[in-house]
């Protein structure tokens, strides 16, 4: 993943837990730097290791954390230099969604060795619609919850979110999205 991605989670932290907070995961996650560069490219198993690290030294569960963190990203990315683009991606949740991929793809231009997650939505109605997400990157369900609170929070929106017990024909998780 790139430094980005652990910037943010070194921002979510420090915000909420403070520096020490910060630099007893990092030690916990057996990091040599407690800083990243965004346009730089990391192995997962650094994200993963600081997820797990923030879960023992926070004393809450993973899920829990990346939820959080899904939620922060949003609002991150939004103060980074995407906002403009994420603004060009849709002006409510489902459109937002529907251009998910394509968000992706233009963000390629900046980070080509990105390997992004797949949207795709089904069911749309204007109070409820289905996200089907796949990703190469086991276990960040709880993240794409995260993210959709965050959008809510973007849209100004109320949304619950439930997500299905099984996958997809294509091996997709699947997520229940009502607007309340």
């Amino acid at each position: 993943m790139y430094g980005l991605i652990n910037k943010a989670i070194s921002g979510l932290v420090i915000q909420n837990f403070g520096t020490a907070a910060w630099q007893e995961i990092c030690q916990a996650a057996n990091l040599d730097t407690h800083e990243f560069v965004s346009m730089e490219q990391y192995p997962d198993s650094i994200t993963y290791d600081l997820v797990g690290a923030a879960s023992k030294v926070l004393d809450l569960p993973p899920e829990v954390i990346l939820e959080t963190f899904g939620r922060y990203w949003v609002e991150f990315v939004g103060q980074q230099n995407y906002g403009k683009l994420m603004d060009a991606a849709g002006g409510n949740l489902g459109d937002f969604l529907e251009n998910l991929d394509e968000m992706h793809a233009r963000i390629m231009l900046s980070y080509p060795k990105l390997i992004p997650p797949s949207f795709k939505l089904s069911n749309r109605t204007s109070q409820s619609m289905s996200l089907h997400y796949s990703s190469t990157r086991a276990g960040l369900e709880p993240l794409v919850v995260g993210l959709l609170r965050g959008l809510a929070d973007r849209f100004e929106i109320r949304i619950d979110v439930q997500q299905e017990p099984d996958r997809d024909e294509h091996g997709a998780a699947v997520f229940n999205i009502t607007i309340l």
